[in-house]
């Protein structure tokens, strides 16, 4: 036995032991991720480099760092070698983007299979699968509604993580982005209704039907994933519920965090709709300086590259409930 181990020590030492023990590593226990997007803003920030556990959630099937090739056949179906515990409600997740699954998102888990979804502008409101008596004993009575017949948590989690928001960044209403992709796209996962006794704006469909709400049941063994940003993410209200196939892990520690964002994209975002954008960051350095104007943009290309070392050794499953650091 001590020879084995004599000889396992000296092949890590070499170029091949050192490959095959990072992969390892990578494929069953911690990956390295940077969040791209501001959809997580402001529990996690673009610029954050993390952790993730591969573990969290079972054994996913191992893919080659960069490339996102299958190493491994699917030998269960489910996308993981050893099957586990399943997401809940109000994890942080990583997971494969159904539409290209070689894109990894994050965003939380606002609902699981058999929940139902209902949502309006400014507004997230989920019936439990597990029934009204449920929902009575676990959540407080102002965030309790009466619709459709049974009842329904408003924002449930929105007091418990300082980081979720409705906090629009660019010209649209998300709501209205919505049901403008399911008029003209029939590209979102969600059914405008009307929900008698809400209060939330009406909008008319087909010149006729009102409309003020999105409803989805959300399929079993599905996760339902939505940014905490919520008015500025591109997640299951547009593209669907997640299959337990496609779960990831978890994020775990923030170990490096920079600003690298240009002033442009701060300024106009990534496109035509001004995703991205980002003028309240823009005010935090600006002050009371236009956020569109030269001195801003000097002020800006300053701040750009400094590193949050706030933010670094932070452990996220703690830091979600500390008042978010910019």
């Amino acid at each position: 036995m001590k020879n084995f181990f004599t000889k396992l020590y000296h092949f890590s030492g070499t170029w091949t032991g050192t490959v095959i023990i990072v992969l390892m590593l990578i494929f069953f226990v911690a990956q390295s991720f940077v969040i791209p997007s501001g959809s997580m803003k402001r529990t996690l920030l673009i610029g954050d480099f993390l952790f993730a556990k591969k573990y969290s959630y079972g054994i996913p099937t191992p893919h080659l760092p960069w490339l996102e090739v299958p190493v491994l056949p699917d030998f269960a179906g489910n996308g993981h070698l050893i099957e586990g515990p399943k997401p809940q409600r109000e994890d942080i997740v990583i997971f494969r983007y159904p539409k290209n699954t070689k894109v990894h998102y994050v965003k939380r888990c606002v609902a699981v299979g058999g929940d139902e979804i209902i949502y309006a502008d400014k507004k997230l409101l989920i019936h439990f699968h597990e029934g009204d008596e449920y929902i009575r004993k676990n959540y407080a009575a102002e965030k309790i509604v009466g619709l459709r017949g049974k009842l329904w948590v408003l924002n449930p989690y929105k007091d418990k993580y300082p980081g979720i928001q409705y906090v629009p960044e660019g010209q649209n209403n998300i709501f209205e982005s919505l049901l403008n992709y399911y008029i003209y796209e029939k590209g979102i996962d969600m059914q405008p209704v009307f929900v008698e006794g809400l209060d939330a704006p009406v909008y008319t469909m087909d010149k006729t039907r009102p409309v003020n709400a999105l409803y989805k049941k959300v399929e079993e063994d599905h996760f339902y994933m939505i940014g905490d940003n919520r008015d500025n993410s591109n997640d299951s209200r547009f593209w669907g519920s997640v299959p337990y196939s496609l779960i990831v892990g978890k994020p775990w520690v923030i170990y490096f965090s920079i600003e690298h964002r240009s002033y442009d994209k701060m300024l106009n975002g990534d496109d035509q709709f001004g995703s991205g954008q980002d003028h309240a960051g823009l005010r935090r350095i600006c002050g009371d300086v236009p956020v569109a104007s030269k001195e801003c943009e000097a002020l800006w290309s300053k701040e750009r590259y400094k590193v949050r070392w706030g933010r670094i050794g932070k452990v996220i499953s703690d830091m979600q409930f500390e008042e978010p650091i910019q």
